[in-house]
């Protein structure tokens, strides 16, 4: 059958030294030569103020060679992949025109691939929310000039959660010109590659051992960002907007009932005009109001996601190429096929996916 991965990463093989081109260090680099590095390898490393480099994930040849991730897509039956960068490029922190230069570079990196390859590839672009016009406007080129259906953004920008009025009027744009919005943890909660002014070092340590930031503080991340859309009317005012969250919603599928059950207790926390969060998921007569992938590593999640959003709201992601994803993009999907209507297993290994993107249910060119 027809897979649409919604949820893959690439970077560019090479790119400028950005520490050098902006006079200040934070900045990722992809070092080929890393002490340990062999071939077909590299590390994702970051630039410190000292000259250092901090490392912090050795990557392979299929987050940046095209080639090579075509013949695993032809392994693993993906038919079309969403491009988009790895969130730790996302460069909220820095100054706003170094990090516009840089999602211009990511993102003319990223149409080149899709172009060369458009049976197999689309993009989502990059845009740095740290500053409100040059966001839009980066988001104007993806999609206009570009032609990428969307962008990809992060859960928080500096702290700021995503019922922010600057963030709310990048997410008005985008939902006035027909741009989706994957949005993907990153800074995690008490955990973050930049730390925050007055954070003490026992702050930053909680959650930096057993993996926690990616375990622990990547879903409670997305969580934040579902309901600060949810109770800051973000969804309300925004309706035709086309957002979907990674990591299949996080931990808010979860923690739904307790979510819910707050607000009730609480009324008083919340504003006058918001609803109970159940009413944004799909009921009997009406889709989500949200779409999530379908990265959840576990049969009864994906049941609960089923249940909570409909087929028709979530799209198959993989993470690909990270070793949390999913090796096999689809497979914990095909282990439902017995239970599942066919239109349902379609919807969730293409037809999610090709609503979110706007792309036709069997984009031309795509084969099963």
């Amino acid at each position: 059958m027809l897979k649409i991965d919604l949820h893959t990463h690439i970077l560019p093989q090479h790119w400028p030294d950005w520490t050098q081109r902006s006079g200040y260090a934070g900045w990722i680099e992809l070092a080929h030569d890393a002490p340990g590095c062999t071939a077909g390898c590299a590390r994702l490393q970051r630039s410190e103020a000292d000259g250092s480099r901090t490392s912090f994930r050795d990557v392979r040849e299929n987050l940046w060679n095209p080639a090579v991730r075509l013949a695993e897509m032809q392994t693993t039956g993906v038919n079309l992949q969403a491009l988009s960068t790895v969130p730790v490029m996302f460069s909220y922190w820095a100054k706003a025109a170094d990090a516009y230069d840089l999602a211009r570079l990511l993102n003319d990196h990223i149409a080149s691939v899709s172009a060369s390859h458009p049976e197999h590839f689309v993009g989502l672009g990059t845009i740095p929310m740290q500053d409100t016009s040059r966001a839009i406007r980066e988001l104007e080129r993806c999609v206009k000039e570009l032609g990428f259906p969307g962008v990809q953004i992060g859960t928080n920008i500096n702290g700021v959660n995503l019922d922010d009025p600057g963030v709310i009027e990048i997410l008005t744009a985008a939902e006035s010109i027909g741009a989706c919005v994957f949005v993907h943890p990153w800074d995690m909660l008490q955990f973050g590659l930049h730390a925050r002014a007055g954070e003490s070092a026992r702050t930053m340590n909680r959650l930096a051992r057993y993996w926690m930031p990616w375990l622990v503080g990547m879903p409670a991340e997305t969580c934040v960002a579902i309901c600060s859309v949810i109770f800051g009317g973000v969804l309300d005012r925004l309706p035709r907007l086309r957002v979907c969250f990674s990591h299949g919603g996080g931990s808010f599928p979860g923690t739904l009932g307790r979510i819910a059950h707050g607000r009730a207790c609480r009324p008083d926390l919340f504003p006058a005009e918001s609803r109970d969060p159940r009413d944004y998921l799909a009921g009997p007569d009406r889709p989500a109001k949200f779409f999530v992938d379908s990265l959840v590593h576990d049969i009864d999640a994906l049941r609960l996601l089923v249940r909570q959003f409909g087929s028709n709201r979530i799209a198959l992601g993989s993470d690909y190429p990270f070793p949390l994803g999913e090796d096999r993009p689809g497979a914990l999907i095909e282990q439902m096929k017995a239970e599942l209507a066919s239109e349902c297993v379609t919807d969730l290994l293409s037809g999610s996916a090709a609503q979110f993107l706007n792309l036709p249910p069997r984009p031309t060119g795509l084969h099963s």
